[in-house]
């Protein structure tokens, strides 16, 4: 018989049914994978904030897609042409019948991909003058705070405050953070940060200098010093920083962008301060240089003033002239006061003969005079202003009447235009909401028929029985059913009550398949139907 005809009774699938009983067996046969290969087509987020794009080797291709929530927290971001090796639960996608995987995880493949990563980066942050020798900043000379950023339970924090004792014992700020591993980046940034955030004269003192510290380790563990979170962090600090990562061989991004790199974390604490003792020695000899200047200073000045004062004339003589002076101006003043007092009165003399009862009368009458003609000026410059201004006010009441019956005007044509605007509105609202409801309604159908067609109900209509043990749960295969035990199995039409074989082995291999009469003489005696229960889950 031809394959077509055997096959005539068989139950018929949809394309919907056919794709998800794919993706089930997809998804169940292999769940988390773990994929190596090269990343194709990517071209950024998605304005979704999905990423969408191909991991491909020499022969074959397959699709992958990093969800939006995922790809925030990923400390390694996709890029172009990258070798990485992905985590993630391998699915399909029934609208185009493919098969593709969702990645929760990406890491670079190889030492060799992160330094290509690294390269990469360090030119991009380049290009941007972050690298800049005339952006970076100079240590203070002797800071009085130093805040530092490592692990507070490693040897490098002992070390850079053992340091510290020996050569200028300071205040320090120390900031525990992640060094390695997942967030550790994101913590570093933090607290540099931080370390800036802090206010001036505030309850905790703000830090003069800044130490980021780590100790030795591969580039995968130095890796969270390569992020572009931390290195902009460092940029953007306003503190000095001093970047201590690692042995004097290891480099990292944050050395390039610090303000001074030291090769361990030893010799950061060395060039934050000063030594101590080698200070007190230079002040000592500074002080003693200080005294012998200012005695050889006092003993050039005495000696000047000495010689000045041997060059300087005697007192008499510098007073003599003036004294003569004195002597000459003290006889000629009696007479000089004589002629004086005869020049004022002969000029007094002058004046009060001028002086006469006519002259005054003229003047009085001249006075009057000007005085009655600024009178009458003054009456007429006041009528022709009160005139002037009585002949404004009647040209501005006459312009304020027109002007409040155009403006009074105006406001109803406005008034009358966001009537029918508001009309015009409540119309288009209507209409909204009509399409919307029926949208909605639309929806609601759609859903309805979906979940139709996805339930297990329409498997067991097509001939298909679930079957259960006696606590309810779906059983899969038959290596879970023991000998003698009970089980339910459930039709379209109702649930029956069953019992294992008590005969059979533990473990059961399938059955043959028999024909309708034979299962029908085998099937128990003892049968119970129960009414249908709500819709559960085949999984």
């Amino acid at each position: 018989m031809p394959p077509a005809e055997q096959l005539h009774n068989a139950p018929e699938f949809t394309v919907s049914e056919l794709s998800q009983s794919l993706k089930r067996t997809v998804e169940d046969t292999y769940g988390h994978v773990r994929v190596r290969g090269e990343i194709s087509g990517f071209r950024g987020a998605h304005s979704s904030g999905h990423c969408y794009f191909a991991l491909k080797d020499e022969s074959a291709k397959i699709e992958a897609v990093i969800w939006k929530g995922v790809h925030g927290r990923m400390r390694f971001k996709p890029q172009e042409g990258l070798e990485v090796i992905a985590t993630g639960k391998l699915t399909t996608y029934p609208g185009s019948s493919k098969y593709q995987i969702v990645i929760e995880a990406l890491e670079p493949a190889g030492i060799g991909a992160l330094m290509a990563l690294m390269e990469e980066r360090k030119k991009k942050l380049a290009a941007e003058g972050l690298f800049d020798e005339a952006r970076k900043q100079l240590l203070p000379w002797l800071p009085e705070v130093i805040g530092v950023v490592t692990s507070p339970t490693g040897a490098v924090i002992r070390d850079i405050l053992h340091r510290l004792e020996d050569r200028f014992p300071r205040r320090v700020l120390v900031w525990p953070v992640k060094v390695q591993g997942e967030g550790s980046a994101e913590q570093v940034a933090a607290a540099i940060r931080g370390f800036n955030a802090l206010p001036e004269g505030g309850r905790i003192p703000r830090p003069d200098v800044l130490i980021v510290a780590r100790g030795g380790g591969s580039l995968e563990d130095l890796w969270s010093f390569n992020e572009e979170i931390v290195v902009r962090a460092a940029a953007e600090s306003m503190i000095p920083l001093i970047s201590a990562v690692g042995h004097e061989t290891d480099i990292t991004l944050i050395d390039f962008v610090a303000d001074k790199r030291a090769p361990t974390p030893t010799a950061a604490a060395e060039m934050a301060v000063p030594v101590r003792s080698e200070l007190f020695v230079e002040v000592a000899d500074l002080a003693r240089r200080t005294r012998a200047y200012w005695q050889r200073a006092h003993e050039s000045r005495r000696s000047e003033l000495r010689a000045a004062a041997r060059a300087l004339p005697a007192a008499g003589d510098l007073l003599a002239i003036p004294r003569q002076r004195l002597d000459s101006a003290g006889a000629s003043l009696p007479r000089c006061l004589r002629a004086n007092t005869h020049a004022h009165f002969r000029r007094f003399t002058a004046a009060g003969s001028k002086l006469t009862l006519r002259v005054l009368h003229g003047q009085i009458a001249q006075a009057g005079h000007r005085l009655t003609v600024c009178g009458e000026r003054l009456g007429l410059s006041a009528r022709s202003l009160l005139r002037r201004r009585r002949d404004r006010f009647a040209g501005l009441e006459v312009r304020l009447r027109a002007s409040k019956l155009s403006n009074a005007q105006a406001q109803r044509n406005a008034i009358a235009r966001q009537r029918e605007r508001t009309q015009r509105l409540s119309e288009r609202a209507g209409r909204a909401l009509v399409t919307l409801l029926q949208r909605l309604d639309a929806r609601v159908e759609n859903s309805g028929k979906l979940l139709s067609a996805l339930s297990y109900r329409g498997v067991l209509a097509r001939g298909f029985a679930l079957v259960r043990d006696d606590s309810g749960h779906p059983l899969h295969s038959a290596d879970a059913i023991g000998p003698g035990a009970r089980v339910e199995i459930e039709f379209a039409d109702g649930r029956v009550g069953a019992t294992a074989d008590a005969d059979r082995p533990a473990v059961a291999r399938r059955a043959p398949v028999q024909p309708k009469a034979a299962a029908q003489e085998t099937k128990p005696a003892q049968r119970r139907v129960a009414k249908p229960v709500d819709q559960g889950s085949l999984f």
